[in-house]
This record gives structure tokens, sequence and C-alpha cells, in this order.
């Protein structure tokens, strides 16, 4: 069967976009069924104290991911614009920059969680009888961070590029290279939590080396005029400036998360488990919806630095018509058969305080995935026109609303107010993101952004 292929510059809108963000949407699926058999794993094979000392480190692991993929996304706006304006030598230099950076980030990061190991999970509050367990596992995690960033800083370039199917196929092999692993040290040779942090760390080695060598394949088939440098500081410039960004907004959110849990777990166990499987079902639900927004700053990206800004506002009326579609797919489909999703997770029988928790909070949340959509349209257009400005303080406003109703509202009107202030969140993210590209700045602020890959 051969492949379909498209041009963000020159094909229809919408097509460019689909099938651009389809790959995005199924790697990104699979990721989420890989957690959920990755804990079945450990759940089942080394017991519940491995599987708590695992999930005590996750709202960790979580942090660095999100400056992985929060970097990866704001550097690749820089590489898209290159590659969309015909400057082919500057974009494999932007690549090579871009590598370069997250190498020496992530050694340093790396080095400094392993230092800090120990007093990382005691700020946390993790309990004693996990401690050891816990420390042992992110210590091995903190030893593969370079291998962790470089896996998702590679599937960042390559989304820059306009190949989604690559990073795909390697998230698939990762995947499940990483449960064969788990089963291997865990079942087999019996090496409980350090046997599940190994097999990440071979799995996350294995990948990114493989992503290397095809990304440097792959850059050879652009052929330049003028040799490209391994570094570049202005580009490195004009980098940072919008990756830090997207990585402050991406490591909030995780944060963020924290907070809310923190007033979640003090309903009780049964409030939390059906709280946890709600989170699970958003969690996969919002998968297309955030997808679309990472393939529109692409397109964006590409097409402002080609100079096509109306073609810019065709995809961006696209992404409505298909985030509105996948919206009302999902509204009906669990308003329908929410009971059936949630009882994946939960016994309806045995736990009937967690199972209706966790229907009440999918059932409500269906009602308002759309509007993630937009919010994550609008935050991708923005964000691939290098106006981040407005883009992070929606972001940081989304994440205020949620925490603060939360922790104000919650312990006074129950446990319903912390889904409830999730659409709150949105919401205010969407209308301020919205506002600010009705005001047209987004047209000239990639100018300034692209200024560094216009020299010479």
């Amino acid at each position: 069967m051969r492949k379909k292929s498209y041009n963000m510059l020159t094909d229809p809108p919408g097509r460019s976009l689909l099938l651009f963000a389809l790959p995005m949407i199924f790697g990104n699926l699979f990721q989420q069924f890989y957690n959920i058999a990755d804990s079945v794993i450990v759940g089942n094979f080394v017991g519940e104290r491995a599987l708590a000392a695992v999930g005590a480190s996750y709202a960790i692991t979580n942090v660095f991911i999100a400056i992985a993929i929060g970097g990866g996304i704001g550097s690749s706006v820089i590489i898209s614009q290159c590659l969309g304006a015909g400057q082919k030598s500057k974009m494999k230099t932007a690549v090579f920059t871009t590598l370069i950076n997250f190498l020496v980030v992530s050694i340093c990061l790396g080095a400094l969680g392993l230092f800090l190991n120990h007093r990382i999970l005691g700020w946390v509050n993790t309990p004693q009888e996990v401690f050891s367990d816990a420390a042992l596992y992110l210590a091995i995690y903190f030893a593969g961070l370079p291998f962790l960033f470089m896996y998702n800083v590679e599937a960042s370039i390559f989304n820059a590029l306009g190949d989604s199917r690559t990073p795909l196929y390697l998230l698939i092999f990762s995947s499940l290279l990483n449960i064969f692993l788990d089963m291997v040290f865990v079942i087999q040779f019996q090496q409980g939590v350090r046997g599940v942090a190994v097999g990440t760390l071979i799995a996350q080695g294995v990948s990114a080396v493989i992503s290397f060598g095809l990304l440097l394949r792959k850059l050879k088939k652009y052929e330049t005029d003028e040799p490209c440098r391994l570094y570049d500081g202005g580009l490195m410039v004009s980098m940072v400036r919008i990756a830090v960004p997207s990585i402050i907004q991406q490591s909030i959110v995780q944060i963020g998360i924290l907070l809310v849990q923190s007033v979640v777990n003090s309903f009780g166990a049964s409030v939390l488990a059906g709280y946890s499987a709600g989170m699970r079902i958003e969690s996969i639900s919002i998968v297309p919806m955030l997808a679309m927004g990472n393939a529109m700053s692409t397109f964006t990206a590409q097409n402002v630095g080609a100079g096509q800004l109306e073609r810019v506002k065709k995809g961006y009326r696209m992404c409505y018509v298909t985030v509105l579609s996948a919206g009302a797919f999902l509204c009906v489909l669990y308003q329908l058969f929410g009971n059936v999703f949630v009882s994946a997770f939960l016994d309806a029988g045995n736990g009937s305080v967690a199972f209706q928790t966790g229907l009440d909070y999918v059932k409500f949340l269906s009602f308002f995935y759309a509007l993630i959509g937009l919010k994550a349209s609008t935050d991708g257009l923005l964000r691939g026109a290098g106006d981040v400005k407005a883009f992070t303080v929606a972001n940081l406003v989304n994440l205020s609303i949620r925490v603060v109703v939360t922790n104000v509202f919650a312990p006074v009107y129950g446990i319903q107010v912390a889904w409830m202030a999730v659409p709150m969140g949105w919401a205010a993210n969407y209308v301020i993101s919205f506002g600010w590209y009705l005001t047209g700045r987004w047209k000239w602020k990639w100018e300034k952004v692209g200024k560094v890959t216009k020299r010479n």
C-alpha cells in the first residue's frame, strides 16, 4: 500500500493538517495504552508497594518529560520556519543546534537529579515504606535522562520537517520494546522496580540512537548550495525565545496537576480511584484535540516562513471543523456508553462510590472536549507564528483557574468542583488566545522571530 503524501505549503489545508495529525493521534493513543499495560505488569507481578513506588515517581518524571516536549516543540518552530522559507542550510544548522542544546541540558538535569534524588522525594512527601524503591527508580531514570530528552526532541524535529510518521513508528517500537523488557526483567529475572526502570532506560536509549540515525539520513536528502554549521548562536537565541515559554507551559501544567491532586487525595481512596479513572479517560479523549494543535503549530510555522499568511487562516478554520466534529462524537459516545468506559477501570458492584465518581467526571467533561480542541488549535497557531507571550499568559490563566477553584471550592462543595474547574480554565485560555488572534498581531510577530532565519 502506498503512503499518502502531502505538502503543508501547497496541499489543501484541511487535508495536510489531518494527514499530519493522524500519526500523532495514533502514536499518543498507543502511548496511553502502553502506560496502562506497564502499570498492569508492575501491579500484578511485583506488588502494590512496587506500583506505589513507581507511582510516587510519576509526578516527578512527568515534569522532566514536559521540559523535553516543551523544548522540542518550541525549537521546532524555528526549524519549520527555515524549511518553509526554503533555507535548507539554516534548517540543518537549526537541527544540529537544537540537538546540541538539549544534549547539554539533559546531562546537566540528569546530574542534578541524581544529586537531589532523595531530597526531591522528600519534598513530595513520599511514604517511607516505598521511599527506597522510589529512590532506586528515580536514580536509574535520571541516569537515562539524556536518552529521554534526545528521543523526544528528535520526534519534535521530525514533526517540524513535516514527517509525523517516523515518530509514530519509533513510538510503537519503543513502547513494544519497553513492555517486552519489563516482562523479561520483572517476570523472568524478578528484578522488581529496578527491572522496570532499566527496561525503560534501554528502550529509550535504543530508540534515541535509531531516531538519530534516521534523522541524519533524512537531512541528507535536503540538498544545499552552502555548507551548514553545527551550531549557531543567533538561532539558539531565537529558539530559546520560543522554547522557554513552551517549557514553562508544559512544566507548570504538571505542577498544577500535582496541586489539584493534593486536594483530591483528601476525599479518600474511593473518590481518588474514581477521579483517577476519569483522568485516564480524559487523557485518551483529548489526544486528537492536542494533536490538531501541534499540527496547526507546524502548519503555521511552515506557511509563515513561506509568507503564506492567508493560508494559515484557512488551516485554522479547518481545525474548527475537525475538533468540533470530534467533540460532538465524544460527547454522544460518553453520554450513552460512559459506564462501559469507566467499568474498564472500576467494578461498579464493589466500588459504587468510586464508579459513580468516575462516571460523573466522564459525563460532565464530555460536553467540553471540543473546547480544548479550539484552545489547542488557537494556541498552536500563535506558537507556530512565534507569538509566545499571549500563548503563555493564556495557559497560565488556564492553570491558575483550575488550581484556585479546586483548592478553594472543592473542600466546601465536593469533589465535582475538581472537574468543573477544568472547562473553566479551557474557556478562559481560549478567549484570551482567540482575542489575541483577532488582533492580527501574529501576522507580523513572526517576522521578528524570523529575522535570524533570513540573514545572509
